[in-house]
């Protein structure tokens, strides 16, 4: 098997997982009255969903140079503050399970940071291994 092909299983395997997690383990959860066993596999589903945007960065990004890591730098201080301001919404009572739309402008953000994060990790390390091929 080539690096692609194993690098495309890869991402097939990836946006698998992310359907099951979202479209289905954490629906099945919220609806059953598990509401902490939802919260942690919405956050246990983050890996495979920043594992797909990593894998488009490194398939689909054609970086000239070395790119800067703003854009990862970007979507982890995205994920970061976003996590906080959820984390004081519950401090303050607002806690997800009572009151779920509260938390949905943060959930937004927490997404798009990650998408940001794994699209900026994968052009990073699409350009070093073109860098490192070339001969």
């Amino acid at each position: 098997m080539t690096r692609r092909t194993s690098g495309l299983v890869l991402l097939a395997g990836a946006v698998l997982a992310t359907v099951v997690v979202y479209a289905g383990l954490v629906p099945r959860y919220a609806l059953t009255d598990e509401p902490a066993r939802a919260l942690l596999t919405l956050v246990g589903g983050w890996v495979p969903y920043t594992l797909v945007f990593y894998l488009l960065g490194r398939f689909y990004s054609s970086p000239s140079s070395l790119p800067s890591m703003r854009t990862a730098d970007l979507g982890l201080g995205a994920v970061l503050i976003f996590l906080l301001l959820s984390l004081g919404l519950e401090a303050w009572g607002f806690t997800p399970e009572r009151i779920p739309e509260a938390h949905l402008v943060q959930a937004i953000g927490i997404f798009t940071g990650l998408a940001l994060f794994g699209w900026g990790i994968g052009r990073r390390s699409k350009a070093i291994t073109d860098v490192a091929e070339t001969p």
